[in-house]
């Protein structure tokens, strides 16, 4: 590689970060501005994220959103370690093809089409939209993706190690508990991690399933930046854009854990 293409490589990449990353750069230095002019800068402060402290709205969405995260990747986690399993451990059985497309469908889905289609399912089941009818819809969005985590987990384990132990007498489910669900431990907390993650950002699918009193932080926010962004929407996008940032990294430290693991005892990678 020549020294030219290495300079020209260099400033694409330079280039591509900044437009990704740049904006957020800015959002964050912008987050502690002492000036209530979003876009002048009055000087380092942290009055914003005070501030954020006794604004009760925000505070109210932020829980709610902590709460249908926590139980929509719950949910999420069992459905996709299950529908991972059936996928891997049988290869051929009726209607294969169409449950694989069901679970991989929300994956490609444009989240306007999974929104809706959920909405018309409430209304027609004539349930009142709230709480868990925003945690069943991120279910449904993101299971898709634990299952796709759990399963390329799935596809690096020994079945030696479940096979001896029925061999010695174990039932399904104890060999399941014992045996299956310990090494796949990290690729179901890399799956519930991702699913926290998607369903913490989630805004289009949220706006369509939700209720009075089931207001999500995403919403919160799209409704006060209509009227004007406010130094306290820099703030608690920061917030935001931390949590997400460690989900990730967490996510992806367990995938790596269960790479190596799978390297120090012998496994293909």
């Amino acid at each position: 590689m020549t020294r030219g293409s290495r300079l020209i490589d260099a400033t694409a990449l330079t280039f591509g970060f900044a437009f990704l990353y740049l904006p957020i750069v800015i959002l964050i230095v912008f987050s502690f501005n002492a000036s209530q002019l979003v876009t002048v800068w009055g000087g380092f402060s942290t009055r914003w994220y005070g501030a954020i402290l006794e604004n009760r709205q925000l505070l109210d969405a932020g829980w709610m959103t902590v709460k249908v995260g926590l139980a929509s990747a719950t949910l999420a986690t069992v459905i996709g370690t299950f529908a991972a399993l059936a996928l891997n451990r049988y290869a051929r059985f009726r209607g294969r093809i169409l449950f694989s497309g069901m679970v991989y469908a929300p994956l490609v889905m444009p989240e306007v089409i999974t929104g809706l289609s959920l909405l018309l399912l409430f209304v027609a089941l004539g349930i009142d939209r709230g709480f868990w009818t925003v945690t069943v819809a991120h279910a449904t969005f993101t299971a898709g993706f634990v299952a796709v985590v759990v399963q390329s987990r799935l596809v690096t384990l020994d079945r030696s190690l479940e096979e001896a132990a029925a061999d010695l007498g174990a039932a399904p489910f104890q060999v399941f508990r014992r045996i299956t669900l310990p090494l796949i431990a990290p690729g179901v907390i890399a799956g519930f991690l991702l699913a926290f993650t998607l369903s913490l950002d989630d805004l289009v699918i949220a706006s369509f399933t939700t209720g009075p009193g089931a207001t999500t932080l995403p919403m919160r926010i799209y409704s006060q930046v209509r009227l004007g962004v406010t130094p306290e929407i820099n703030a608690i996008c920061t917030i935001m854009i931390g949590i997400v940032a460690v989900l990730v990294i967490g996510s992806s430290l367990a995938t790596k854990r269960a790479a190596l693991a799978d390297q120090r005892t012998g496994q293909p990678d």
